[in-house]
């Protein structure tokens, strides 16, 4: 699902840091049903739906999300739209002018251990390095605070190298206002692939389990 409109103004979110105990790879909340991912890591998000499967990530968490976009893009997200999955308010857009500033600034921000969420709406799959930097300065944040998340935004089937897990989302909508998508989890450090069938009715989801091969929807 894409949105197209205005772009909202940062959020006036400020924090305190608090010092907490912390570990590696913690696992966040689980964001649908029982799925969750490990923080203090960068996981990838892809498929045409990728934005809203961040935004159901960020549903299950608490405090600003910071939202790292290209400014020369085309694509954004539409604050109203997005009230059906968060308050738009809890969202500080970032649009850097230099392609080389979007994963700096996603870095940064992982570093300071401030900001529960940090997501990058990346053009193209980033490379092995600026992954691992993105883990380490996730994992310099969760020693200062509470342990950050990274989801890395790309494009198609993804393909980023050494992220700690992909997941794809794509629309699978149907008659009678049927709102559906299937979630794939491509990889994985410790899990194996698996699909699910996403279902909404109202402010609620559902994943169900599918070994259906996916199919393209119009």
């Amino acid at each position: 699902m894409l949105w197209f409109g205005m772009t909202a103004a940062p959020a006036p979110q400020f924090l305190t840091r608090t010092v907490r105990p912390t570990h590696r790879n913690a696992r966040g909340p689980a964001f649908l049903g029982d799925l969750s991912l490990a923080h203090a890591r960068a996981h990838e998000l892809c498929g045409p739906a990728r934005r809203t499967l961040a935004l159901m990530v960020a549903r299950a968490l608490d405090g600003p999300v910071f939202w790292i976009a290209p400014a020369w893009g085309t694509d954004r997200l539409y604050p109203p739209a997005m009230r059906r999955w968060i308050d738009p308010g809890r969202v500080v857009f970032f649009d850097p002018k230099r392609p080389e500033d979007i994963l700096w600034a996603m870095e940064e921000t992982l570093r300071t251990g401030l900001v529960p969420l940090v997501v990058a709406d990346l053009p193209s799959p980033p490379g092995m390095t600026p992954v691992r930097r993105l883990h380490l300065a996730a994992e310099t944040g969760a020693k200062a605070s509470a342990p950050p998340l990274a989801l890395v935004l790309t494009p198609g089937t993804g393909g980023a190298p050494g992220i700690e897990s992909r997941w794809a989302l794509a629309p699978m909508h149907g008659a009678e206002n049927r709102t559906a998508w299937r979630l794939d989890r491509r990889r994985a450090r410790t899990l194996p692939p698996a699909a699910w069938m996403v279902t909404v009715e109202g402010a609620h989801l559902t994943a169900t389990p599918t070994t259906s091969e996916p199919h393209t929807t119009s």
